[in-house]
């Protein structure tokens, strides 16, 4: 890059150091800092050359193939499962080729703009700046166009922000952390052969979720931020939260004796969300957590903070 001029000073020096007016000898040409002089006093600054590639800004586009799971395509771009199902609402399990899934080409998330969206709105529903949006999609104007894909990137160290502006995940971006700090896990996620079970998957019985042990009227807290999306009474489950995260997996609190939320609330990870009881098919008190992805109840586990 070439910049004409009479003097120069280094911007990103300390101010003690700066320099001053260049000398009559930089008409002849010469070095100052950083710098190169030519004879006609103009200033010729090194360009940065990149020596990899920058990254793709489209949304990539995967058509499902006969065999592809989750896990293999998110192995298979690298990409963590949580943004896929982040950038695909609505997704249902099992995979059925030919379905078309959305993924982010860089940490993110990818959206469908919807009419009243903005770049301010969409900044604070996924925690990013409203230049970032524009910028990273080359977008000039301030107005969204409906139908529009877009790109967000979103520091994965940071995570998506709720409804209200707060972070989802305050505690532990990414994880599910355990609903009660310390509880052993009393079962597992899997083929079981307790007959209290009922059959799932083929299997004569089946626990699709975790037990976590405790005393009765123990405070629960939510494993990961998101919005409650159903509470009340269900057969199996008895008195129950239920709260979609961020990333569009519900997670299921079970057999409580009492909710503290409502249905609507936006929740943070490690917000209380009701107390432990022994409600719907239960022994004793305990709770059941049970996560599910595009309505699969799949295993919850690890949890950050129980014990195996």
């Amino acid at each position: 890059m070439v910049i004409s001029g009479y003097t120069t000073a280094d911007l990103y020096a300390p101010t003690g150091s700066r320099t001053g007016a260049i000398d009559a000898q930089a008409a002849y040409g010469g070095q100052a800092g950083d710098l190169q002089l030519g004879r006609d006093s103009t200033i010729i600054q090194p360009v940065s050359i990149p020596v990899s590639p920058l990254p793709n800004r489209k949304a990539i586009r995967y058509m499902v193939k006969n065999g592809d799971t989750l896990d293999s395509i998110a192995g298979a771009f690298g990409i963590p499962l949580r943004e896929i199902t982040w950038s695909n609402p609505g997704l249902h399990l099992p995979l059925k080729a030919g379905d078309p899934l959305e993924l982010p080409p860089v940490p993110g998330v990818v959206v469908v703009v919807k009419a009243g969206d903005s770049p301010a709105s969409l900044a604070l529903e996924y925690g990013v700046d409203p230049t970032t949006i524009l910028g990273f999609n080359d977008i000039r104007g301030p107005q969204l166009t409906p139908g529009t894909k877009l790109v967000i990137p979103v520091d994965p160290q940071v995570g998506p922000n709720l409804s209200t502006g707060l972070p989802a995940d305050p505690i532990d971006p990414g994880a599910l952390m355990c609903p009660i700090q310390g509880a052993k896990i009393i079962q597992k996620f899997g083929p079981t052969s307790f007959a209290l079970e009922p059959p799932y998957g083929g299997y004569a019985h089946f626990h699709t979720g975790v037990d976590l042990l405790a005393f009765y009227g123990t405070p629960i807290t939510a494993a990961a931020g998101g919005k409650v999306t159903a509470v009340g009474y269900a057969a199996y489950f008895g008195i129950r939260v239920e709260i979609t995260d961020s990333y569009g997996w519900v997670e299921i609190y079970a057999h409580m004796s009492q909710v503290g939320v409502a249905v609507g609330e936006p929740i943070q990870q490690g917000q209380k969300v009701g107390l432990v009881g022994s409600t719907g098919l239960s022994v004793g008190p305990h709770l059941h957590l049970q996560l599910e992805v595009g309505r699969v109840p799949i295993d919850p586990t690890p949890l950050i903070g129980c014990e195996d």
